[in-house]
């Protein structure tokens, strides 16, 4: 099994994670070629070789604006020499790659707007900084006080030509810090403004970090315990203990301990990061390395070097197939009194409310009775609507859950032509294969009744033209 074991030394941040995957071999101009995909203006992007406490590795930045103007370089204290890469025929205009080479250890790549700065970079540049709610940031003379909401980042991202790999966790680290966010400010995930996380930085970030791992082509993504400093942040709604409120609720379940570093160390990107992509949080397996990168953030820290590290190796474990995974809700409860008739009626309501999945299964009850099994897996934001729905319309005085996990195929739909008309197909890919060919049934029935021909001849008739998808 091939493995990538970040070690969590100094946190973990969304650019230094970009970083450290660089400084593994992941080429900047195929991030700059991913993140291109999607519409977000004018940027360039810059990674450049700095050193923390002697351990050199990759700071990464990206801001708007089509160049890197030498003012800029000017008003953060150091010059570049720049060595471009393009691998692909693409506007250019859109995103200059910058190689950055420094022999001191002293320089700043003048990414303070960034949020992934890592938190170390804004006493430096004298910011008042809000971790994952509403801020302004000073870059020169630029301010960025923008960002998206939730709905807008997640119509960017379904919208690309983005792998279907990046697109599912990209999307899942999105909704892990809107359903955080939400929590904290009593609002549902689709109400979530990002402003710090909807920037163009932290959208880069989470896009190239998922990116970066999908080219590495790991079997699992295994991390250290998580430490973080303490103290406070000063924010526009008041001053919030570190670690930050968004950032706790993303790690729930996940081993977390301070350090006597008055400074934030992780935040809520390179939390939702790691709580996506964490398969185990502990020390590093008996693995054979293969190779080490480390990614660098922007405070020079007294105690500690402040990089992330990371580490490529192989173990001598089955290598798992690669499909999609995440973990849900799965809700039950038993009914005794409830009329057949009803009972189908709360699967379609329950469907209907965003259910993932509601099933009945019959059931005996005590004293011989005999009653059904509700079942429904849904995402954890869901559950009140679910539950309103369960006991407004059945005889439940109750409900269980736990977590489950969940391993998928990943899912495209393409429309087949057949002699009936178009018929729309459900396919399920593992690895880019395609092993499952499903055609939908409002598709079929919609054909059958214009066709009046049997709907399992219509169905068949969808398998077969679906057979040459790949």
């Amino acid at each position: 099994m091939r493995i990538l074991y970040f070690d969590c030394l100094s946190g973990i941040s969304g650019d230094m994670t970009v970083g450290a995957l660089c400084d593994l071999g992941v080429k900047p101009s195929a991030l700059e070629w991913e993140l291109s995909k999607i519409e977000l203006g004018d940027y360039h992007m810059h990674f450049e070789r700095q050193a923390r406490h002697a351990i050199e590795g990759v700071k990464f930045g990206i801001h708007e604006g089509a160049t890197h103007t030498p003012d800029q370089d000017e008003d953060h204290g150091h010059h570049h020499h720049h060595e471009h890469e393009h691998g692909h025929d693409h506007d250019h205009n859109k995103a200059h790659e910058h190689v950055h080479e420094h022999g001191h250890e002293g320089c700043t790549c003048g990414h303070a707007h960034h949020e992934h700065e890592h938190e170390h970079a804004h006493e430096e540049h004298g910011h008042s900084h809000e971790h994952g709610h509403e801020h302004t940031h000073e870059h020169g003379e630029h301010e960025h006080a923008h960002g998206r909401t939730h709905a807008e980042i997640r119509a960017l991202i379904e919208a690309s030509d983005l792998s279907a790999f990046v697109k599912v966790h990209a999307l899942s680290i999105f909704h892990r810090i809107a359903v955080a966010e939400g929590k904290i400010h009593g609002k549902t995930p689709e109400e979530v403004a990002f402003h710090e996380v909807g920037a163009l930085d932290s959208i880069a970030d989470i896009i190239c970090a998922c990116v970066g791992i999908e080219l590495l082509g790991v079997d699992q993504v295994r991390f250290s315990p998580l430490t973080e400093g303490h103290g406070w942040v000063d924010c526009a709604h008041g001053r919030f203990p570190v670690p930050a409120p968004a950032t706790l609720e993303i790690l729930t379940g996940i081993p977390l301990g301070q350090v006597d570093e008055p400074y934030e160390f992780i935040t809520p990107t390179g939390a939702a990061i790691a709580a996506e992509f964490g398969a185990s949080f502990g020390v590093m397996p008996s693995m054979r390395l293969s190779k080490i990168g480390y990614g660098v953030g922007s405070r020079k820290l007294e105690s500690r070097p402040n990089v992330l590290r990371a580490i490529l190796g192989e173990t001598d474990e089955p290598g798992r197939a690669p499909y999609l995974t995440d973990t849900v809700l799965r809700v039950q409860t038993d009914l005794d009194d409830l009329s057949p008739e009803i009972a189908g009626n709360v699967v379609n309501r329950l469907l209907a409310a965003g259910a993932l999945d509601a099933s009945l299964l019959p059931l005996q009850m005590k004293k011989g009775r005999p009653g059904l099994q509700l079942n429904v897996l849904c995402a954890e934001e869901t559950l009140p609507k679910l539950a309103d729905v369960i006991f407004s319309e059945t005889t439940a005085f109750g409900l269980r859950m736990d977590r489950v996990d969940r391993w998928k195929l990943d899912r495209r739909f393409e429309k087949v032509q057949t002699p009936f008309g178009e018929i729309t197909v459900k396919l399920g890919l593992r690895g880019g294969e395609v092993i499952q060919r499903a055609p939908e049934y409002e598709s079929c029935r919609e054909a059958s009744e214009r066709a009046g021909q049997p709907l399992r001849v219509v169905y068949e008739a969808a398998i077969k033209a679906a057979e040459g998808l790949k």
